[in-house]
């Protein structure tokens, strides 16, 4: 999530905060720590009912104003909602074997995702794998952890996690403090020690400004992430098989399989598209082999001119995503020094990785544009749920992947945070009890009528 933080709100937003930062995440981690310590036995002074009514109370004001989202944001403010419910509910309830089931969810969750990220770096081997395999293993013993009962039967389930939470949360402060205090150059940018973005190459002239921003209008310029998802470019029908022919790959009646494409497109005439200059035999026994991100995978890569060329070539691209707030300088000195190799790996160098890295590029600092560089603006991020979906979805394809549906879910959720609609809490409030004091004159004009009705002679 650190990175993802200092993309969102750009270096110089935090290089003159990395005091305030370090003190904020000292603070976590200490807090953290005796959390979990104080869990580790009976005698809990954390205050967890009082904990839990704070949930319980989050979880039914977002559920209020979760109709006032827009596409993906209601769907996520839904989910939000009954997640913190249910976890209050399983705290609360925790003496009639609700801290026990909480614990075996934290535990799967642990498991599923460290499981995971050991098999993808042992398949994968990407750079680093060793290490993000290490963290697969830590997250399996914390699954260990929580499964069992020792020391306190799982009564201090809340606190463990809450704990962990503060303890990494303080962690990446401290990671992002440590790091901005003399950078020049987001990290972001960085790839085997040579910046794709610097200041030797001068920026495009464009007629508008560096970057656009406008919440409100929808006839804005706007960059356009194309995405193929991989059942939807598939040439013959594909199997029934959703998660994998949403994020990974889909396999047609042939046994072809089809790993979808990703592009962008931004009004200033930049088209960044990357393919396999020759294709790539993807049958069903050749595949396993050509997922591993080594060199001996490299083949030579080529970049399609424009969104018009590519999709008469092939097809009109499945799904598209509008982000408004960019920086088309940083974007283009991205491209000019990305398109310098050429090089495609199915794996670590792919459409969606380029796509993914672009988007990188282009709303650096788009969060610190849109809301402001106040001191508060970082607090706002960290409670914006959009930031924690995609920073989910980024580390998982960072230790596995770029796939389209990964970099659609990405794109989806950066629009969200780059471009938030203004609303007023408040009044998202005020109009939300309103509806349901309609709804109950309803109800009793409703009930009214049918006990007049059953009084009537017949």
């Amino acid at each position: 999530m650190a990175r993802l933080v200092l993309l969102l709100l750009g270096v110089d937003y935090l290089r003159g905060r990395w005091r305030s930062l370090m003190a904020v995440g000292i603070l976590w981690l200490l807090s953290g720590m005796a959390i979990f310590v104080d869990g580790l036995d009976n005698a809990i002074n954390f205050p967890i009912d009082f904990f839990a009514w704070l949930l319980m109370v989050d979880g039914f004001f977002t559920l209020t104003v979760a109709w006032a989202g827009v596409g993906g944001q209601k769907t996520l403010r839904y989910v939000k909602g009954v997640i913190v419910v249910l976890c209050a509910g399983l705290i609360l309830a925790g003496h009639h074997h609700g801290h026990f089931i909480l614990s075996m969810l934290f535990g799967f969750l642990f498991l599923a995702d460290g499981l995971l990220q050991l098999t993808s770096a042992w398949v994968v081997r990407y750079r680093r794998w060793r290490a993000a395999a290490m963290g697969g293993m830590v997250e399996i013993l914390l699954a260990v952890f929580f499964f069992q009962p020792y020391p306190t039967n799982y009564n201090g389930t809340l606190p463990y996690f809450l704990g962990l939470f503060l303890f990494f949360a303080g962690l990446n402060f401290l990671r992002i403090a440590l790091s901005v205090r003399k950078m020049t150059v987001n990290p972001a940018f960085v790839t085997a020690g040579n910046p794709l973005i610097g200041p030797k190459l001068p920026p495009k002239n464009y007629s508008d400004n560096a970057f656009t921003r406008d919440n409100a209008s929808t006839s804005v310029k706007a960059l356009t992430v194309h995405v193929w998802t991989p059942t939807g470019s598939s040439k013959a029908p594909a199997r029934g098989q959703m998660i994998l022919g949403r994020y990974i790959a889909a396999v047609d009646i042939n046994g072809v399989i089809s790993t979808g494409h990703s592009a962008l497109e931004s009004p200033e005439g930049i088209y960044i598209s990357l393919y396999p200059k020759d294709e790539i035999d993807r049958s069903s026994s050749s595949f396993a082999s050509l997922l591993r991100a080594t060199p001996e995978n490299n083949v030579a890569g080529r970049f399609l001119s424009d969104y018009q060329t590519e999709a008469k070539e092939w097809c009109s691209s499945t799904v598209q995503v509008m982000i408004k707030n960019y920086n088309a300088e940083k974007l283009n000195q991205f491209w000019q020094r990305y398109q310098q190799d050429s090089t495609y790996n199915l794996t670590y160098r792919n459409c969606s990785s380029t796509v993914s890295r672009a988007l990188d590029a282009a709303i650096e600092g788009a969060v610190a544009r849109s809301m402001g560089n106040g001191p508060l603006v970082m607090l706002r991020l960290l409670l914006t749920p959009e930031l924690w979906v995609a920073s989910q979805i980024r580390m998982r394809a960072l230790t596995m992947a770029w796939t389209p549906g990964l970099t659609l879910d990405y794109a989806r959720a950066l629009s969200m945070l780059v471009d938030p609609r203004q609303v007023s809490w408040f009044r998202l409030a005020r109009h939300a009890f309103n509806r349901i004091k309609l709804r109950r004159k309803e109800w009793r004009r409703d009930d009214r009528a049918a006990k007049n009705a059953s009084s009537a002679p017949k």
